[in-house]
């Protein structure tokens, strides 16, 4: 048995969610994700463990960062296949609550991701691009997309989103 390299630790804190929630629910989602973009909100603890940010939003389309790390590896050394999806369903989630009224919550009813390219620490800072595609009352759709630096095409995927009204 080959001798163990020495442990590595990544160490993270986060705000308490539920203040984040109860001022979701009095915001337009557009104000409330401005908010979290600016820091006058915290980012969702799911964020500070996986180490991405959302970066942009305006109505219909939102954007979150990644710098690929290594604790972000599978047992085979690149980049698990749920960072990925995390990112996109994030980026497109945020794109339908973007246009979502005060009051008015969604969540994710379906997700379709296709990686076409393998991810590593060495890929670069990676961008997840959301775009809502159609807005209903009871559903909305969206697309996205996981691109480098260069503009090269490492994830591509749709979602539908129910829209909880209360």
């Amino acid at each position: 048995m080959a001798p163990q390299d020495p442990a590595r630790t990544r160490t993270y804190s986060w705000q308490d969610p539920a203040v984040s929630a109860q001022t979701a629910r009095t915001l337009p989602g557009l104000e409330f994700l401005r908010r979290i973009v600016s820091g006058e909100l915290p980012a969702p603890p799911i964020a500070y463990a996986l180490d991405y940010a959302l970066l942009e939003v305006e109505q219909g389309r939102a954007v979150f960062g990644i710098q690929p790390a290594e604790s972000h590896y599978n047992p085979i050394g690149m980049v698990h296949g749920g960072i990925p999806c995390t990112l996109l369903d994030s980026a497109m989630g945020c794109a339908v609550h973007s246009t979502l009224p005060a009051g008015v919550g969604y969540t994710t009813l379906e997700l379709k991701v296709n990686i076409v390219k393998a991810i590593s620490r060495d890929t670069g800072l990676l961008r997840a691009e959301g775009k809502l595609i159609h807005a209903g009352r009871s559903t909305a759709v969206a697309e996205g997309r996981l691109l480098d630096g260069a503009g090269k095409l490492y994830a591509h995927a749709t979602t539908t989103c129910m829209i909880l009204r209360p």
